[in-house]
């Protein structure tokens, strides 16, 4: 199982004709019951940690807590940080992989989706993906849709509700369908 999950970490795409195929349908249908079992009744926080370790195959800082229910289909090609908090229901399709640096908020609902699929209609369903990366302590309003190949820049704030289709610049607000900067913040130390 090791082998495709580091191949695709070294950005190799395992297609459906690779004799790989079936060991990442494997690893998603375990990513499935680790879901079903982490959004299934109460769990401690140390409890909750442990189960997205599972998931994403990383040993988390104690300064880590998410709010379940939580969504991914994969889970192995993200990485998080120190003092990343994830509120309830957010959604991350992570075979792009997806990086939460230290410090990063991700507000309710949010989707961090690093997969999409080819617009010509003879080869969409095919899977395309790309890199999303959350700087140090930006925070992601509720609702928010991050799409495949954005970077939010470090302290950003991405408004409620926003689509962000592009990289977002350190020390900004974005907001809106699409999103567009409304306008830089104060970043006065206050540690």
């Amino acid at each position: 199982m090791n082998n495709i999950i580091e191949r695709m970490r070294r950005e190799k795409r395992i297609l459906e004709t690779d004799s790989d195929f079936p060991h990442l349908c494997e690893e998603v249908e375990n990513t499935r019951r680790l879901i079903g079992e982490l959004n299934m009744g109460y769990h401690t926080p140390d409890k909750v940690r442990v189960l997205l370790e599972r998931i994403w195959g990383q040993t988390l800082d104690a300064s880590v807590r998410m709010f379940p229910p939580f969504y991914t289909a994969f889970g192995k090609m993200t990485c998080v940080g120190k003092n990343v908090f994830i509120n309830f229901g957010c959604t991350f399709l992570d075979q792009g992989g997806i990086t939460l640096e230290d410090g990063v908020f991700i507000g309710p609902g949010v989707k961090i989706l690093t997969e999409g699929h080819p617009e010509q209609p003879e080869i969409r369903h095919k899977l395309q993906t790309d890199l999303v990366v959350i700087r140090r302590k930006a925070w992601i309003g509720a609702g928010a849709i991050i799409l495949p190949g954005v970077t939010v820049g470090e302290n950003a704030i991405i408004a409620a509700g926003a689509v962000v289709t592009k990289d977002v610049p350190a020390n900004t607000i974005v907001a809106g369908v699409p999103a567009k900067i409304l306008r830089n913040i104060n970043v006065t130390n206050y540690e």
